[in-house]
């Protein structure tokens, strides 16, 4: 072995502790990308393939009812490639065991095996007999959820009369792979089903032989999906089609969207953070072991090596560190890349999804980390190459001290152990404020995990305390005359009601347009109310649109504008429209309108989509009840059980995350503070050794070493808090979609949290390194040259 590799090795050993800090924090960056990186592409490729191999769809449509016909023409047009009509409906549940109705959606299946789109996935079982109408085949989330098998039955309200369903096959659908009932905001496995039956069967069952009220495409390669869109919808219109749909818009599809934007944003803003803090720990320590060994590059020089030869003797040093970071990170990174592959495995309905090890993600990592190191280690090498052998053997330049603090300061009554940390800092300014950075990413990065809880905090107690006051939304089947309010307020238990009325629209903004839905609420609303952005309650006026903010946003309007209103039902009227207000939302597009200035809008008379109700909870049992027997009821809303699945949901996920966040803040703060504390100890060894010699005692001597480390972590604090400011808005931001939206609230328990766990990562390294100052060896210390 070449003796500068024995030197190399015999370094990694003296400092093992300080590399190991650096390569820990350059794993937590790797880490965080191989994780994010690799469950990204797990989602992305697990949906592709499934989506290719069950031929979901590209395009869908729900219409009233229309001749299967109708979809022979609709397959002929061009850019179609495949066009499936079937039977789509809502119906409510009464599953042993439950109290409260649960909500089906029930959808036809071809009466051959051999489906066109949007295939089911077997998992057990089979499919349902031609013309059977008691046989379904359920989503397995629900099939689990109550510990059905094979064979299982529960009753079911089709079409106003109750039928016993009995499961015979168990399967998937990369339709449903997230599968969210009418009115929840998160999954609810009890309270939700999807079951497919005989096409012939649900045909018969809601009156539809020989038609369809729902349709399906796929489009040819290179089709324009806006123009067969337009098509679509102009052979729809006279049947009651209520305007396709892209897939982007598809329910399941938006939320893995929604989930995959998320994972892009932790491998974009996380990485580089640690990275950056583990190139400029490299360059502090290489820089000050250069310096150490000024005599000994001098000698090596003298005697022959090339300058080549020792700066690559100490590049090795950086990259040797880089790959025990690299080890570190890979292992962390797999670890906790399929522990997240398996939580969004229970989240997510794939028939298969494994955490992906592609080779060319750890390929970029390990290229990134090392050029990281490398771009640290780069001022020190130069400095190497630039020593010549006559200067570096002679000891450096002692630094000078005067003059550096203000005279007021040095009469101010601190004490000299301070006066010497203060004069130290001011002296390595550079040094310092990289440290107090460091730690300032590091509370930086503690608050922007943290402020999920208080975001989330926030958004259940406006969308659940403020907002929907709620118990249950009954939903209609179809639109019903405003005597069901009266017919509702009836039923055992009820204590009040209150109606809303929803119509699907386009609504237009000169090149811009969306499509989505209105709700149409009293002008004096108390269950389901509308905030304004100062999160006031607001009374609907009588005319005009009231606008969710991101539905402004899309459609570039405020208050004042006009919008052109295209109903895509009824009698289709179109209307000029001011926007009346715009308020704060967190789920969906949401506009609104008052009930009665809707109805006059869409000339149908009055009528009412659902209504929202408040019941005592003693009488629950006779209610649900009443209302599984209501044939006009197709689903079932209860908000305390949203909010309880909701927070479930959330708390797995944010739980998860917020542990790994905190965990890699806790290690940046050690690793900046116990490496700076190392080097300003062996930088400074001699002066401490000399205080102890003169009569200090040991925890005097270690004050002025940790004195300096303490006002940095301080002074962190608040720089910190700032930037962790900036990156919560940032990460709020660009977590934001169509489907939710957190809002950025930050709470002072928030900071205080943050900054008590760097401060407790800072004391342990400190005291790591006080039990160091404690056991110098004085008469060693002091032989060294100055």
């Amino acid at each position: 072995m070449r003796a500068l590799d024995r030197k190399l090795l015999r370094d990694i050993r003296r400092l093992w502790a300080q590399t190991l800090a650096i390569a820990l924090v350059m794993a937590s960056g790797i880490a965080t990308l191989i994780l994010a990186t690799g469950t990204q592409r797990s989602l992305e490729e697990s949906r592709a393939a499934y989506y290719d191999r069950n031929r979901f769809a590209d395009v869908f449509a729900t219409l009233v009812r229309a001749p299967v016909g109708v979809a022979d023409r609709i397959a002929a047009v061009p850019g179609v490639a495949r066009a499936e009509a079937r039977t789509v409906r809502h119906a409510l549940l009464d599953v042993p065991g439950m109290i409260e109705p649960a909500t089906a959606l029930l959808i036809s299946m071809q009466d051959r095996q051999t489906q066109g789109l949007n295939v089911v996935h077997l998992r057990q079982g089979r499919f349902p007999e031609h013309g059977r109408f008691d046989e379904v085949v359920a989503n397995e989330a629900f099939v689990n959820a109550h510990r059905f098998t094979l064979g299982s039955t529960f009753r079911a309200n089709l079409n106003g009369r109750l039928r016993e369903l009995r499961i015979v096959g168990i399967g998937l659908s990369p339709e449903f792979i997230y599968s969210i009932g009418p009115g929840d905001l998160m999954p609810d496995d009890r309270r939700f089903a999807v079951l497919w039956m005989s096409e012939r069967a649900l045909a018969a069952l809601f009156d539809l032989t020989g038609a369809f009220n729902s349709l399906t495409l796929t489009l040819s390669r290179g089709a324009n999906e806006a123009s067969v869109i337009d098509e679509v919808d102009s052979l729809l219109r006279p049947y009651g089609g209520t305007g396709a749909r892209g897939r982007k818009d598809q329910t399941s599809h938006a939320f893995i969207d929604a989930e995959l934007t998320q994972l892009q944003a932790m491998a974009r803003v996380m990485p580089p953070i640690f990275l950056l803090v583990a190139a400029f720990l490299v360059n502090i320590t290489l820089a000050r072991l250069i310096e150490l060994e000024r005599e000994q590059i001098g000698l090596l020089k003298a005697i022959g090596y090339q300058r080549e030869q020792i700066a690559l003797h100490y590049l090795k040093l950086v990259l040797l560190i880089g790959a025990v970071g690299i080890l570190i990170g890979f292992a962390a990174g797999s670890l906790l890349g399929q522990s997240l592959t398996r939580l969004y495995g229970d989240f997510f309905k794939f028939p298969v999804l494994v955490f992906r090890n592609d080779p060319d993600v750890y390929i970029i990592a390990a290229a990134v980390a090392c050029a990281a190191v490398t771009a640290g280690a780069l001022r020190s090498v130069l400095q190497v190459l630039a020593l010549s052998p006559a200067v570096a053997m002679q000891p450096p330049v002692p630094p000078r001290y005067s003059r550096l603090l203000p005279a007021w300061l040095t009469t101010s009554g601190l004490s000299q152990i301070n006066i010497m940390a203060f004069r130290h800092m001011l002296r390595w300014p550079v040094r310092a404020g990289m440290t107090l950075l460091g730690l300032a990413l590091a509370v930086g990065l503690l608050v922007t995990a943290l402020l999920s809880f208080d975001s989330i905090e926030k958004m259940i107690d406006i969308a659940f305390n403020q907002t929907d006051r709620q118990h249950a939304t009954l939903t209609f089947t179809k639109p019903a005359h405003p005597r069901a309010v009266q017919a509702v307020a009836q039923l055992p238990g009820v204590l009040r009601v209150e109606p809303m009325r929803d119509a699907s629209v386009r609504l237009v903004n000169g090149p811009r347009s969306r499509k989505l839905g209105i709700m149409g609420k009293p002008e004096a609303m108390d269950l389901s109310r509308v905030l304004d952005l100062e999160l006031t309650p607001v009374r609907l006026p009588k005319t005009g649109l009231v606008m969710g903010e991101r539905v402004a946003e899309i459609l570039d309007v405020k208050r004042g504008d006009l919008v052109d209103v295209e109903f895509l039902e009824g009698k289709r009227t179109t209307a000029r429209v001011p926007v009346a207000d715009i308020v704060r939302s967190y789920f969906g597009l949401v506009v609104l309108m008052d009930i009665d200035a809707l109805n006059e809008l869409l000339d149908e008379g009055p009528r009412v989509s659902s209504i929202h109700l408040t019941y005592d909870t003693a009488s629950a049992k006779a209610l649900f009840d009443a209302i599984k027997r209501t044939p006009a009821i197709g689903a079932v809303g209860l908000q305390r059980r949203a909010l309880q699945k909701f927070q479930e949901t959330i708390a797995q996920n944010i739980n998860y995350m917020v542990t790994v966040y905190v965990t890699l803040a806790v290690i940046i703060a050690f690793g900046v503070v116990y490496n700076s504390a190392r080097i300003q100890l062996s930088e400074r060894a001699r002066e401490l050794a000399s205080l102890r010699v003169l009569g200090f005692t040991r925890g005097e001597a270690s004050r002025v070493l940790l004195t300096e480390l303490a006002i940095l972590t301080l002074l962190a604090l608040p720089l910190g808090w700032l930037i962790g400011y900036g990156f919560g808005l940032l990460l709020i931001q660009s977590f934001s979609s169509d489907l939710y939206r957190a809002p950025f609230v930050i709470g002072r328990a928030t900071y205080a949290k943050a900054a008590l766990a760097v401060v407790a990562a800072s004391m342990v390294s400190a005291m790591i390194v006080r039990r160091r100052i404690d056991r110098l060896d004085l008469v060693a210390v002091l032989k060294t040259r100055e």
